[in-house]
């Protein structure tokens, strides 16, 4: 091997290993009702995740940015927002968030906290989440409602994206959501996909081929009354039903993105207090 051999082992073997660079991220905002409307009432962003605040009226609207580009395998995201007593707050994303391929280690991870306030209404609205094939990611929204709140909320999921023809082998995305009222837990969902997602999601009773899914929650007093027209704007691979009085949740499954948001675009409409974020629109 030569001395030059050896001293270039010893070098590697006493090198430490460079762990990849990793994003983090946290943005905390809070509003109130002003005598114009809803106003921002506390903000502050740190890392890669910004807000900007497009001129609405009537309430604010926060866009979120992920100015690292994606979500990869260590990254740490942060979201906490508070809708004040009487405000009126939607919450959105520039664009499709996407979850890269990971290295072996600690998946990405991005946490919601949202509470509503007694006579405030909150609107989470973020663009959809692809998945890339051995992505790992992590996901929880915490949402907590006064008595009287009311929450309109989407997560749209694509696995992959179908016309560059991009097959999921092997992913890991764990995501749970958890919805209280006055402290009391009203919904529920938690999905864990891992391994070969196209062969679960291929099975009858999971997607039945469709490589698009979103989950639609309304919590309004007037959300059984929105059953019946909610339903009728929805394709027999979609459905939705009551979990209670003033609780209204929609699941649609579709072959891919393009399928879902033409869904989406009419359900969410006629849920929302008000216009979509304008980038819901581009």
């Amino acid at each position: 091997m030569g001395i030059y051999g050896a001293v270039a082992q010893s070098a590697e073997q006493i090198a430490p290993i460079q762990e990849q660079p990793r994003a983090r991220g946290t943005l905390r905002l809070s509003t109130k009702a002003g005598p114009k409307g809803s106003a921002i009432d506390g903000l502050r962003q740190q890392g890669c995740l910004k807000a900007l605040f497009p001129r609405v009226t009537g309430h604010t609207e926060a866009i979120l940015i992920n100015t690292s580009g994606g979500i990869t395998g260590g990254d740490r995201l942060r979201i906490s927002a508070t809708a004040g007593a009487g405000s009126r707050l939607a919450l959105t994303t520039q664009a499709a968030e996407r979850a890269y391929a990971a290295q072996p280690g600690p998946a990405g991870r991005l946490t919601t906290d949202l509470t509503v306030a007694d006579g405030a209404s909150l609107a989470w609205l973020p663009q959809e989440t692809i998945l890339f094939d051995r992505s790992a990611l992590n996901r929880r929204l915490s949402v907590d409602l006064a008595p009287e709140a009311r929450f309109l909320m989407v997560e749209p999921i694509i696995f992959g994206r179908r016309a560059m023809g991009e097959r999921l082998s092997a992913i890991d995305f764990d995501d749970r959501v958890e919805i209280r009222r006055a402290g009391r837990l009203i919904y529920l969902d938690a999905a864990r996909l891992n391994g070969d997602a196209e062969a679960h999601l291929d099975r009858p009773a999971i997607g039945a081929g469709a490589r698009a899914m979103a989950a639609v929650v309304f919590a309004a007093p007037e959300a059984e009354a929105q059953l019946p027209l909610v339903r009728a704007l929805l394709p027999q691979s979609a459905g939705a039903s009551l979990l209670g009085p003033d609780l209204l949740v929609a699941r649609l499954l579709a072959p891919d993105s393009l399928a879902l948001r033409r869904m989406l675009l009419p359900l969410l409409t006629r849920l929302n207090a008000g216009p979509l974020p304008r980038s819901w629109m581009t």
